[in-house]
């Protein structure tokens, strides 16, 4: 589903987004469900984030395909940062900030005892300034492709 959105409601939106790294459908996800008065448990929650992760991962090679490696890069975040607020949300935690998301990274690793998880959250937040920036090349942005695959699968296994 796309939405079709007045120009200045657009903007406005683009911005949020990059005040509080969210992305559009997961800041589309909570007021809907605040206008709709929908109270979501956290197992929802955490379904609703894995499945908009798994999206955005299909999307990023749909991308890489198409060379535009600057929106791979971005949904290649998206999709890492959506699966680590999967993990906390099914632990009834949310979360509303990058440094919030770093914070509960680290803690993950430091409770599996793996400080892959945080380096493998730094190869998603370099994605991230990717977007912005498009300084990567086309290899590197592959590499870490496989890097977030990875790291998927770690925090599907906290999930599961």
């Amino acid at each position: 589903m796309e939405l079709i959105l007045p120009k200045r409601i657009e903007e406005r939106l683009r911005k949020e987004c990059e005040k509080t790294g969210i992305t559009a459908e997961e800041l589309a996800f909570e007021a809907l469900c605040r206008g709709l008065n929908e109270k979501i448990n956290p197992s929802e929650r955490a379904e609703a984030y894995m499945r908009l992760s798994e999206k955005y991962l299909v999307d990023a090679e749909d991308f890489l395909l198409k060379g535009d490696h600057a929106q791979a890069s971005e949904k290649l975040w998206g999709s890492a940062a959506l699966m680590v607020k999967a993990v906390a949300a099914i632990r009834g935690i949310s979360i509303l900030s990058h440094g919030e998301l770093f914070s509960f990274v680290r803690k993950i690793g430091e409770e599996q005892n793996e400080s892959e998880f945080r380096r493998l959250f730094s190869v998603a937040n370099t994605l991230h300034q990717n977007f912005y920036e498009n300084w990567l090349h086309e290899d590197v942005i592959k590499e870490y492709y496989e890097d977030i695959k990875q790291f998927i699968v770690k925090l599907k296994k906290l999930i599961n």
